[in-house]
């Protein structure tokens, strides 16, 4: 059976680096005899100048018919001047909502040959491999809000924090299946000791817990977590938390592993899910062809292993990537003397080589 796949290129770096993430996904389908078909569509400035309009219905519509989205990244100075109604990081907000992407999966993987590079000690990162499993559409972010009140004679301005059980019980769940393809670990991140909504979120945790025996659960408080991520990253296997807490520490994770061109990320939908880097579109280098296309590359494996389930593929692309590390090859963001500098291109064809 075909599968659909949306190709987003978006702007900057983004045809670039998805470019070379086809490439890939086309080699290990191959390998694996599956029949996946690429639909390119426009979205964030590129759309903007096409159509007046970030994101066209008609790239939305392809999405919700789509097995999956590859996606680049959008934006750049060139955009600037746009109102923020149509400003290209419309794009995302839109196919969040238009596709229900409930939950953003963060992996963050330090592979042997990048411990040099973490800010942080080389036998502190040593073997760290997480994932954060953030809500992604509900909490203070979606909550209600007020700019501008006067109370007791003085200006204030509130941002209403809350959280449903089926929000809760929707993202758990995913939570634990996760840690059942991993280690089966969940950390749980709230602040129950100050707020209600983490109350019950904890609760509701535990409570979903009670279906996933062979998985264990531990809580820890978001202050606790953030100080664990720097002294003992190693300890997590997946870490499930709300969307405020869940920005922060996945912008904290990130930096564990010393480059956010390395970082891939999952946000999985109601309809479909969308799979992209981290990192911006970098309209600096666009069209130099130096671009660091391994976080777009990781997505393509996560695409694989969320919206296809061929787990084996997905590790066939992971394993590649850290092949061509270990065998030397570094794009510009990472290299120094004594490695093999790659441009976009080479790096590509050093990580199909080893499918």
């Amino acid at each position: 059976m075909t599968k659909k796949i949306v190709v987003i290129p978006g702007d900057g770096i983004g045809k670039e680096i998805t470019d070379s993430a086809v490439a890939v996904m086309k080699k290990t389908a191959a390998k694996h005899s599956l029949n996946l078909e690429y639909d390119y569509k426009d979205a964030g400035g590129t759309a903007y100048d096409k159509y007046g309009v970030p994101l066209p219905d008609e790239t939305l519509n392809a999405c919700k018919a789509a097995d999956g989205i590859l996606f680049g990244a959008v934006g750049g100075d060139k955009w600037d001047s746009v109102e923020p109604a149509l400003r290209p990081e419309k794009a995302i907000l839109g196919l969040r909502k238009g596709l229900g992407l409930y939950a953003n999966l963060r992996p963050v993987k330090v592979a042997d040959s990048l411990t040099e590079y973490s800010p942080l000690k080389q036998e502190l990162v040593k073997g760290v491999d997480l994932v954060i499993v953030r809500e992604l559409v509900g909490g203070i972010y979606f909550g209600e809000k007020c700019e501008s009140e006067q109370h007791n004679g003085a200006e204030r301005a509130w941002d209403l924090e809350n959280y449903s059980v089926p929000e809760v019980q929707r993202i758990a769940k995913l939570a634990f299946e996760t840690a059942r393809l991993r280690r089966c670990k969940v950390t749980s991140v709230d602040k129950a000791n100050v707020l209600a909504t983490s109350r019950l979120w904890r609760r509701t945790v535990a409570e979903v817990s009670e279906a996933y025996p062979d998985v264990e659960l531990n809580n820890l408080y978001v202050d606790n977590t953030a100080m664990q991520l720097a002294v003992k990253p190693t300890q997590f296997d997946v870490i499930l938390t709300g969307n405020i807490f869940g920005d922060i520490l996945s912008d904290e994770a990130a930096v564990i592993g010393g480059s956010i061109g390395m970082m891939p990320s999952a946000s999985i939908g109601e309809l479909t899910s969308l799979y992209e880097p981290i990192h911006g579109s970098a309209p600096d280098i666009a069209g130099k062809g130096i671009a660091n296309p391994v976080g777009t590359i990781l997505s393509a494996a996560m695409l694989f292993r969320y919206s296809l389930k061929e787990e084996q593929a997905a590790l066939d692309i992971e394993k590649a990537v850290d092949d061509a590390l270990a065998a030397g090859w570094r794009t510009a963001d990472l290299w120094h003397e004594g490695f093999k500098k790659a441009d976009t291109e080479a790096m590509t064809q050093a990580i199909l080589d080893n499918i």
